[in-house]
């Protein structure tokens, strides 16, 4: 046997693609796709954005979300400089949202920094941001037998992960950053499977049980302790358009759900109806229309009947 090993050459796929022509027919589609549009301007960028909410979750909880070796004197420090890392970064995507808005803003006003005292305004409100998350949480524990303590829904809980994000996401809407709030709601949407349009209004003490596939649009309204589970839908029933057969943009079209209502899993609720409070909606209920506070929604029952010797055919 040879003591020298023996070379087996390793196998160079040069293969000759054309990739001139595909390059050139992509470059004409961008150009005609800008035909009528200002000059594209950079988007503000998703990973920076799942950066920027793992620096809030570190700041509202920073023993659980953060670092669990804080100590008692070194908490404030650590949630400061996060704090003051994580504005300084989201304060660099609301400016891009701004320019990719309106591309002529900084050259008409050089001096305008709109999105500052945005952000400032956001960062007065997260004490108010964290007392509602610490409702939801303790909504959770209490609604869920399997929970065992408050860390645990805390960390596990994908719709404690999805309501964290929309706390956040709600108020930069409010603010007048709808691009980057719609954005943190998508990525929740692909942490968790649930998906809040961040223009919905949600009351303190709110519990998304399982979650998975839980859709809630822009114009809902939802009150105190209300209670949901997975696969449940707070649509819209129809879209108006307008004479050109458009879409009419906005208007009240999702469901506003009173406080204290429990909505089963697969429960499809379309329209702007009102859920009165202290009702109960069972499991994949279709519900186009208001129902009154106290209400027991369910299914209709099947109807079983035998016939024998064809009879009743």
């Amino acid at each position: 046997m040879s003591p020298f090993k023996k070379i087996v050459p390793v196998r160079q796929d040069h293969v000759n693609w054309s990739l001139s022509p595909i390059v050139a027919a992509l470059r004409d589609l961008r150009a005609s796709d800008r035909e009528g549009r200002e000059t594209p301007c950079k988007l503000p960028s998703r990973r920076a954005l799942v950066r920027v909410m793992e620096g809030f979750g570190a700041v509202l909880f920073p023993n659980r979300l953060g670092h669990c070796e804080l100590t008692h004197e070194g908490v404030d420090f650590f949630v400061g400089h996060t704090l003051d890392l994580t504005l300084s970064a989201l304060l660099r995507q609301i400016r891009l949202e701004f320019t990719f808005a309106n591309p002529d803003a900084a050259a008409l006003e050089p001096d305008a920094d709109h999105a500052a005292p945005l952000v400032a305004t956001l960062a007065k409100a997260l004490p108010k941001i964290r007392a509602l998350l610490d409702s939801d949480i303790r909504a959770a524990y209490a609604g869920d037998p399997a929970a065992r303590s408050i860390d645990e829904v805390l960390i596990c809980y994908p719709g404690v992960v999805a309501i964290l994000h929309h706390r956040i996401a709600h108020e930069l809407y409010r603010l007048g950053a709808p691009l980057i709030a719609r954005m943190i709601a998508e990525i929740a949407h692909s942490q968790t499977g649930v998906d809040i349009h961040p223009g919905a209004t949600i009351d303190e003490s709110f519990f998304i049980d399982h979650g998975t596939g839980v859709v809630i649009g822009e114009t809902a309204i939802i009150g105190k302790r209300v209670r949901i589970y997975q696969a449940v839908t707070l649509g819209a029933k129809r879209f108006e358009t307008d004479a050109e057969g458009a879409l009419v943009k906005g208007g009240a079209r999702h469901p506003v759900v009173e406080d204290d209502v429990v909505i089963y899993a697969g429960a499809t609720i379309l329209g702007r109806v009102t859920i009165g409070a202290g009702s109960s909606i069972g499991g994949n209920v279709w519900l186009t229309r208001s129902v009154p506070p106290g209400s027991m929604i369910s299914q209709a029952q099947v109807r079983s009947e035998q016939f024998h010797d064809g009879g009743g055919i």
